[in-house]
């Protein structure tokens, strides 16, 4: 009779942990960060996906890089992209090149001037699950966290690339 006492008392307690695991896994997960708070280090070293050009108010140019998750993904064409994918945007300034252009005698010369900011896309489809399993984290300048107010303008816009997988850049040949 006392191992069953026993017996039903570990059961009992068991399966309390585990529901308490269960319910606070979804409490996480629902108050989970949809943002990209920290840069990710190393993220100048990683490989070139494309480059892009921005006009109008923006008139920027930019290089968008990506760690060998993401790289290996776009090679081999994989979507959706795999959890541990990070896609980074440095951003600069659109500027004439007065340097070259005297070289060439005209006006035809554009080079990165002075940055503007840094963006990432990081798959975890668990952790960013309310934004289509991807975190997204924009940084000014000077290395500091961006407004969330228009971070929160990055979900939906990207949401509009769902064949995709949100990701707008495609890998240059």
């Amino acid at each position: 009779m006392k191992r069953i006492a026993f017996l039903l008392a570990a059961v009992a307690t068991m399966a309390g942990a585990f529901a308490s695991v269960s319910q606070s896994g979804r409490a996480d997960e629902k108050a989970a960060p949809i943002f990209v708070t920290q840069m990710p280090p190393g993220y100048r070293d990683w490989k070139l996906i494309s480059v892009a050009h921005e006009e109008g108010n923006l008139n920027s140019i930019g290089a968008v890089l990506g760690n060998d998750v993401a790289i290996k993904a776009y090679q081999e064409g994989k979507l959706p992209f795999p959890d541990g994918t990070i896609i980074a945007a440095l951003h600069f300034k659109y500027v004439p090149s007065e340097e070259n252009n005297k070289v060439f005698g005209r006006s035809q010369s554009f080079v990165p001037g002075p940055p503007t900011n840094v963006q990432f896309m990081i798959k975890d489809s668990r952790k960013y699950a309310a934004t289509g399993g991807w975190g997204f984290g924009h940084f000014n300048k000077d290395g500091t966290l961006g407004d969330e107010a228009f971070m929160k303008t990055c979900f939906p816009c990207h949401a509009q690339a769902k064949s995709t997988d949100l990701v707008f850049t495609r890998y240059a040949p």
